[in-house]
């Protein structure tokens, strides 16, 4: 069997998605699948194309043992709808040219959504390919983008709209990340045939018994200091100026400190508001590498993961939480729904506060540092429920079994 992965994400870039589907990837070709990839020049979050990839309409190269094959992308710091979408279609069209051009024949292609509007590509290539298409839904788009305000304008909605169901009734197999995206979308299209394929955590990669904490020590760091993180993409959905409030309502606890660990579109804005709020205890980091990342959390004390307060995001998980439970790190999670029943109800990793409310955030900071016993048994509990239900090895092989069934 042989598929073809194409998406617009991928590593050297790192975020949530390039990591997920590299995993998914590696461990697909060792169960004896042939994958090739085809994805855009590395960009990703801070929209400006690696060195090693300027100036360049296509490079085939291996990532680990994985083909890779990668096209024209046109990206730009602008934030407008125009300039995404010009951001979106560069790489459809690019990649139905060098996919047909440069690639060969494939049983399915996997097509990873958002952006939606590259199941335009995959379609196209399936048709030309004989191949079958696998929608894989990491986002509900375009309900996401209305629901952020990213679009508004309702003609472009109904377009997407009708685009994202003729791709799901052209699907085989439709994927979702999350129980909420599938049904979702099981409701809305109930003769078709979809598979939760989870996020997952690599338990070998992520041991806290491998990695020490001398990060903090080589940032300014000092061992008596309460270090509270977010690390991830700087983005509109997460809401994330509730940790700068939450930091000013405890500005008098000297020992507490707020890092922020990435990039992205919300990035200056942050910053910004954090200068104007006057907080001395709240840190921007910039981006590290994979490699780095492990000592990164071993050296941090919990998590905070916040979304927006809005219906959409209780049926999502963000991605950030399997590798902090890996690592036996509590987390502070800010979403309800799904998640929150997981790893707090059920996984019992962390504590929840109110989306959007400093207040709820700041209380729970307070309670967590108050007790170091309960901090460390949620470590505990976290390791234990990643390991039983979101092992990237384990879910590999169940997708495998199902793309054998296909």
């Amino acid at each position: 069997m042989n598929i073809l992965f194409l998406t617009q994400y991928f590593p050297p870039e790192v975020g949530a998605p390039q990591n997920r589907l590299f995993e998914l990837a590696v461990r697909l070709q060792k169960l004896d699948i042939d994958i090739t990839v085809l994805t855009a020049m590395p960009n990703y979050p801070q929209m400006e194309i690696h060195q090693k990839y300027k100036g360049k309409l296509y490079v085939k190269e291996q990532i680990e043992g994985v083909l890779t094959h990668r096209s024209f992308i046109w990206v730009t710091k602008s934030k407008s709808i125009l300039s995404r979408l010009l951001n979106y279609f560069s790489f459809v069209f690019s990649s139905f040219f060098y996919g047909i051009l440069k690639t060969g024949k494939y049983d399915f292609i996997f097509c990873e959504s958002p952006p939606l509007f590259l199941g335009i590509s995959a379609y196209l290539m399936c048709k030309l390919k004989g191949a079958k298409l696998i929608f894989n839904v990491s986002d509900l788009w375009p309900e996401s983008a209305e629901k952020l305000g990213i679009i508004n304008n309702q003609t472009m909605l109904k377009a997407a709209t009708k685009l994202e169901e003729f791709l799901y009734k052209k699907s085989v197999l439709v994927t979702g990340q999350t129980q909420g995206i599938v049904e979702d979308i099981s409701k809305r299209f109930p003769q078709k045939h979809c598979y939760w394929l989870p996020n997952g955590v690599d338990l070998n990669y992520y041991n806290p018994d491998k990695y020490d904490r001398s990060w903090r020590a080589q940032n300014g760091f000092n061992e008596t200091e309460f270090l509270l993180a977010y690390a991830g993409i700087l983005g509109h959905a997460q809401g994330l100026e509730i940790i700068l409030k939450s930091a000013h309502l405890l500005k008098e606890k000297e020992n507490i400190k707020f890092l922020f660990l990435g990039s992205g579109p919300e990035k200056d804005h942050l910053m910004a508001l954090n200068k104007s709020m006057g907080n001395k205890n709240v840190y921007f980091l910039d981006v590290i590498t994979k490699k780095e990342m492990p000592y990164f959390v071993s050296a941090i004390d919990v998590s905070i993961i916040p979304l927006k307060n809005i219906p959409l995001f209780e049926g999502a998980i963000p991605s950030k939480i399997f590798e902090n439970l890996a690592m036996k790190k509590p987390i502070l999670l800010g979403v309800k729904g799904e998640a929150k029943e997981l790893f707090i109800d059920e996984g019992k990793a962390g504590r929840s506060f109110i989306p959007e409310n400093e207040v709820s955030l700041k209380d729970e900071i307070l309670n967590i540092l108050s007790d170091v016993n309960m901090l460390k048994q949620f470590g505990e509990n976290g390791r234990k429920y990643v390991e039983t239900k979101f092992n990237r090895n384990i879910i590999a092989e169940e997708f495998h079994r199902e793309l054998m069934n296909l």
